[in-house]
């Protein structure tokens, strides 16, 4: 059902895929949108290593949450900062795809807890997250992605 790539030579290992998903902090998530047209947005995200899911958190209403309504079938990106070998003008970037389904939560201790998880991405200061957490907790929801096919590549911008 997935494709393979067509440079295979190019594929990045499963571990290097999950260090990019475990390191990076944002992705575009794409879901199926309104009148057939694709709708991407960069989302910040959090990979969990115990399930192998990736996760996102979103407000209760817009256009991302009625087209996962519709259809949780979803394609995330994630890409890293590149690296240049010597002496090249190059930058060599590895990128990941996640294909799979996304589970809408609305667990007040699912949101509490990923959103913390997640926040740590961005800072370590526990009195800002569990203030966040505290006063917009009620307003998120989050979102499971379930990964059915991860395959990553690495790209020569030359």
């Amino acid at each position: 059902m997935f494709r393979e790539l067509t440079r295979i030579k190019n594929k990045l290992s499963d571990e290097a895929c999950i260090r990019i998903l475990t390191t990076e902090k944002r992705g575009v998530l794409s879901v199926n949108g309104d009148g057939g047209y694709p709708y991407a947005m960069p989302m910040n995200h959090y990979y969990n290593p115990d399930d192998g899911a990736i996760y996102f958190h979103c407000g209760k209403t817009g256009h991302r949450l009625d087209s996962l309504k519709k259809d949780g079938r979803v394609s995330f990106c994630v890409y890293d900062g590149g690296f240049r070998k010597d002496g090249e003008w190059a930058l060599n970037i590895g990128s990941v795809i996640v294909f799979g389904k996304i589970e809408i939560i609305d667990e007040p201790s699912v949101t509490a807890d990923i959103s913390e998880k997640l926040s740590l991405k961005f800072t370590a200061d526990a009195d800002y997250i569990r203030n966040e957490i505290k006063n917009f907790a009620a307003n998120t929801l989050i979102l499971k992605l379930k990964p059915e096919n991860i395959c990553g590549k690495l790209v020569n911008e030359s």
